[in-house]
């Protein structure tokens, strides 16, 4: 029976892949409960920020949401509602106590892994069992995603689907051990049936989501240990999924396995490898465990099994102690690679990680100077590669339309590309000739029968 007057849920996401995940799960646990999803505060019966501890200030940036958002609680209670405002997230885990003392307005605070437990918290929050006050942060020595809902909502062509979670690596600057646990994977089984109900609600491409995915070491029907690279090759093998990606890897865990699984026609030539910095004095302070040749080894290895494959990569400039010739080691490691994209940004202390109290502190308008110069390289590297795609004929996901009534697609080497096209053509692939670039995104002309007759 429809729901005809349902209870709105609004959810704001900051952060990685794995964070937009998790807000799609978070809204599937509350479904059976009568909420749906808006995309405005306003009137909302649930506000919930999914934060993110790994930019600059991010505790400040969510205390300034919250207090904008603040108001439509007011006005909820002036009208005699109850409105629950709600943080999750990272920064949550890593600053719950804190969130709940500084801002008491806030109902609910709870941590990544306490999602699959949301229904029981809304119903303590609101009063069902006697209303309190809800802070969450616990780590849970069960399964999350064993709590997560079976039932997968999909919204397009494309999906995420989440297979590992947390990470053993402790680098000095990163709050992930602390905020999302250790290595997790998913039961083999449990992940290939997601992506069967994905695929029967419309989905052709799916990425495998972790946040060191390829350290995945989930155990199959027989108990055994299956790497990334098995997993990625069944889920290749069902029937209708057409494309496959993973995202974000290490270079410690990249085995020979996965590169050759680069093989098969439905995994798209497309590498996100962070690797931070190019000097090896740096990554060794940075705790990355591996060095600048051993990086050159592996995307070495991937061009030998796919020539044409795109790298990406994360980038970060002014790390305590990186010296001018640390830098230069890094730009140099840029135009070996050659990279089609890029994530760069200036170091910034994170509370709670070793980096934060390391002395060698660059000046700030230091990491201004170097961040200028490293994404001036990278943005005309991707310009390049955009070029270089000028005249290809590529298979193309539409996964939209833009605001000019536009289809917005991807192509294999994750480019943005716009076409003139019907709208009916939106979550198919078709072919594409590309036409031109403005060096950001690419243009392009549907390929018709006929002139390939």
């Amino acid at each position: 029976m429809t729901n005809t007057n349902p209870k709105k849920l609004f959810i704001k996401t900051w952060g990685c892949q794995m964070n937009v995940y998790d807000s799609r799960k978070m809204a599937d646990v509350l479904a059976p409960m009568g909420y749906q999803e808006v995309t405005e505060p306003d009137g909302a019966d649930i506000i919930i920020l999914n934060t993110c501890h790994i930019r600059e200030k991010a505790t400040e940036k969510v205390f300034s949401e919250l207090g904008r958002l603040k108001k439509h609680k007011d006005v909820a209670e002036e009208q005699g509602k109850k409105m629950l405002m709600a943080v999750a997230g990272c920064v949550a885990q890593a600053e719950g106590d804190f969130i709940a003392e500084r801002a008491p307005y806030v109902d609910m605070v709870f941590g990544p892994q306490s999602y699959g437990t949301l229904p029981e918290m809304v119903a303590k929050a609101t009063g069902a069992y006697g209303k309190e006050r809800v802070i969450n942060t616990d780590f849970d020595e069960e399964d999350k995603f064993d709590k997560l809902p079976e039932e997968t909502i999909a919204t397009g062509p494309t999906a995420f689907l989440a297979v590992q979670e947390g990470c053993d690596k402790f680098c000095t600057f990163c709050v992930v051990p602390y905020t999302r646990g250790g290595e997790y994977s998913r039961r083999v089984q449990a992940v290939l049936d997601e992506a069967q109900q994905l695929r029967d609600k419309g989905v052709k491409e799916i990425s495998l989501l972790g946040q060191n995915v390829n350290a995945y070491h989930g155990l199959n029907e027989n108990g055994q240990t299956e790497s990334l690279a098995d997993l990625l090759i069944k889920v290749a093998d069902i029937d209708g999924i057409e494309r496959v990606r993973y995202t974000t890897s290490h270079p410690r865990d990249m085995r020979d396995d996965l590169i050759e699984a680069h093989a098969h026609p439905a995994v798209m030539p497309y590498l996100h490898l962070p690797v931070q910095s190019g000097s090896d004095k740096i990554l060794k302070t940075m705790n990355r465990k591996h060095t600048r040749d051993l990086y050159f080894d592996i995307i070495e290895k991937f061009r030998r099994v796919r020539p044409d494959i795109a790298i990406s990569g994360d980038f970060i400039v002014g790390f305590p102690g990186e010296t001018d010739q640390d830098f230069e080691d890094t730009m140099d490691l840029i135009k070996r690679i050659n990279y089609s994209s890029a994530f760069s940004f200036k170091y910034s202390q994170r509370p709670g990680t070793p980096a934060a109290t390391m002395g060698g502190l660059i000046r700030e308008d230091i990491k201004n100077e170097r961040l200028q110069r490293l994404q001036a390289l990278l943005n005309d590297q991707m310009k390049a590669f955009n070029e270089q795609t000028v005249g290809m004929e590529l298979p193309i996901l539409f996964d939209g339309i833009t605001s000019k009534g536009q289809l917005h697609g991807r192509t294999p080497y994750n480019q943005a590309i716009h076409v003139n096209g019907n709208p009916r053509l939106n979550n198919t692939i078709e072919n594409v000739r590309v036409t031109s670039t403005n060096g950001k995104s690419l243009m392009g002309d549907l390929v018709l029968l006929e002139d390939v007759a």
